[in-house]
């Protein structure tokens, strides 16, 4: 076992995300439309570590260094021990050094506050032969106590191990974009892979940026102004009759249209890595995990979310299907 794993935590049903957190470069204002600081988002996070909740998902290049620094701020004022941070090395704003990953990471345990991450990921493949050997020197000096890869797919993620392995370390974790609308990693074969691993599968993108929400439609449509609407609105035509069931699924449950999402999400083995910005987006959260869908829920929402016929691969992820 290595010393990562001697002093690993249990992740919650759902993990929370931080992208729309901050401003900047890829930051909440470009992507989403939002200005969150400090202010909006402490009531958040206090109402996630009341729920349980606690297992928290950034990255340096959201809003380079903006999502890390809030949350940080949050995190420094609790119990190490009772916060699981997750974030992310990119390495596509990787730096020229000798060791860029060690680099990335130091300056994320800084906005943290903090001397480990619980989860470290190599956020997007770019060269999986070059950047996955330097995770080991961060596990060996418990800087890092889990790694795990995002936007990878099958192919990458099993050289990943492969590489990990001769470190005597495992991959604890993959991150991918999945939801009702994109199931690429589904058909590639990596849900069955993780769950006969046992490598835990975080699906980002759940509520695929609030377009699966019940709170955007064609006559309410997203923010203007943001990459999500530029990406989104164009589709919603496409989206209401998956919706509207969504709605009336989430009736008979006494739940929300995203509770549905999400709740089809855990039902398949995933823990939705889900955005929050508001203390009610939390509190769905954490009661989505509880809602069961039989069989023929699942069918439904499957066939109507195909039958849509739309494509939400995002302009940074590659195929996950060879």
């Amino acid at each position: 076992m290595s010393k990562a794993e001697n002093n690993t935590k249990k992740f919650p049903a759902v993990a929370l995300g931080t992208w729309s957190w901050g401003v900047g470069a890829v930051g909440g204002d470009q992507v989403f439309g939002n200005h969150l600081g400090t202010d909006e988002l402490k009531p958040v996070f206090e109402r996630a570590m009341e729920e349980g909740l606690n297992l928290w998902d950034s990255a340096v290049v959201y809003g380079m260094g903006a999502s890390e620094e809030i949350l940080g701020n949050f995190t420094k004022d609790y119990p190490r021990e009772n916060v699981i941070i997750s974030t992310k090395f990119t390495p596509q704003i990787a730096g020229d050094g000798a060791d860029p990953v060690a680099e990335m990471c130091d300056s994320s345990l800084q906005r943290f506050h903090a001397d480990y991450i619980d989860i470290y990921w190599i956020h997007n493949p770019a060269d999986v032969e070059t950047w996955t050997p330097f995770l080991a020197p961060l596990v060996k000096s418990g800087k890092v106590k889990q790694v795990g890869v995002s936007n990878h797919n099958l192919a990458q993620i099993k050289r990943a191990e492969e590489i990990l392995a001769k470190d005597g370390i495992r991959l604890a974790a993959v991150q991918n974009h999945y939801s009702l609308l994109y199931r690429s990693s589904e058909r590639a074969g990596i849900l069955d892979y993780c769950k006969e691993k046992g490598i835990a599968f975080f699906a980002y993108m759940v509520l695929e940026q609030g377009a699966l929400s019940g709170k955007y439609g064609t006559a309410h449509p997203l923010p203007a102004g943001s990459q999500r609407a530029e990406t989104y609105n164009p589709i919603l035509p496409q989206l209401e009759v998956l919706t509207e069931e969504m709605r009336a699924m989430g009736a008979e449950h006494n739940e929300s249209v995203s509770q549905i999402a999400m709740a089809w999400a855990v039902a398949k083995g995933a823990i939705p890595l889900i955005g929050v910005t508001k203390p009610s987006h939390v509190t769905e959260a954490a009661a989505a995990a509880k809602i069961q869908l039989s069989a023929a829920e699942m069918e439904k929402l499957e066939a109507l979310a195909a039958a849509a016929g739309v494509d939400t691969r995002g302009s940074w992820e590659n195929p996950m299907e060879q």
